[in-house]
């Protein structure tokens, strides 16, 4: 496997927030800290799609990330998602997230204005010159409109940027992705946790998962058998995640699952924030089952 700069398994961690829907400061710490020493995560994304970023001020991102890097010490890299659909207004965010002691910046095509793919090349290489922090692009089409999906030419134009050098990919697009990594430097993460392995068979580096949220050591087994040339073993690990994967994904955003899964762990995390809807008794039931199934396979 290709050594990337943000480690091998990253948590895209949710934001924790108090019952009165406060951000958590310390909850996040306590989640930064078990995600860490017990879930096998070597890199935490925070400010993502996952972590509610839409529905956070900017003052609670910096605060999540002073949290975030408070609690794991250097043990573990910080991403903190800075992107947004204003070029201004990402600037403004990935130089607070350097400030807050972020070890790297995750960045979204822009999104709603449906921007040429120059201006989005030009969007990211504008965010990527705000800092010296070095960048993951966030291609995500489905989330930011197909038309902002980043082409394999954008992307190698943008490998040609020192700071930028890594993807996080959900654009489901696998030819598209094996094409740039044949063709870049890029370290490719696999952002969907469904093609975790088909991702890292064709080069990738590691995943940015949401299942690693309530199984990261599992997560991480599978990439481990990986490394260590154990196809079968990864392959079998692999398989045995995608039930609790299609239940974390199917049925609701994995911000929602994922706050049910630790409601009823009590572990920190709290309610979402409107428009999300918490998950009902039934979901979180099948939520319960699907992740015992998981955590009990070898």
């Amino acid at each position: 496997m290709r050594l990337g700069p943000f480690g091998r398994c990253a948590a895209a961690m949710i934001t924790p927030f108090t019952e009165d829907g406060a951000l958590d400061p310390a909850g996040a710490e306590r989640l930064a800290d078990h995600l860490v020493a017990r879930g096998g995560c070597d890199a935490l994304v925070i400010n993502g799609t996952t972590g509610e970023s839409p529905t956070t001020s900017d003052a609670e991102k910096t605060a999540l990330t002073r949290a975030v890097t408070s609690a794991v010490g250097g043990r573990a890299k910080v991403v903190a998602g800075v992107g947004t659909a204003d070029t201004r207004h990402s600037v403004e965010l990935a130089r607070a997230a350097q400030a807050a002691g972020a070890d790297g910046l995750l960045v979204v095509t822009p999104y709603y204005s449906r921007p040429t793919q120059e201006a989005i090349v030009q969007h990211l290489l504008t965010v990527a010159d705000a800092t010296e922090l070095p960048v993951m692009l966030y291609d995500i089409p489905a989330r930011t409109g197909e038309g902002t999906a980043l082409t394999a030419d954008s992307l190698r134009r943008l490998a040609e940027h020192p700071k930028i050098v890594a993807v996080k990919d959900c654009s489901f697009d696998l030819l598209k992705a094996g094409t740039v990594l044949a063709d870049t430097e890029l370290a490719y993460y696999a952002g969907s946790d469904e093609l975790n392995l088909p991702l890292l068979a064709i080069g990738a580096s590691g995943v940015v998962s949401t299942a690693a949220n309530v199984v990261g050591a599992q997560v991480r087994a599978v990439i481990d058998a990986f490394a260590a040339g154990e196809r079968e073993t990864a392959a079998r690990r692999h398989r045995a995640l995608l039930p609790l994967v299609s239940a974390l994904t199917v049925h609701a955003p994995g911000t929602v699952t994922v706050k049910a899964l630790f409601r009823a762990a009590g572990l920190p995390g709290g309610p979402v924030r409107p428009p999300l809807l918490p998950a009902d008794e039934e979901l979180t039931a099948r939520l319960a089952t699907a992740l015992r199934g998981a955590v009990a396979q070898p």
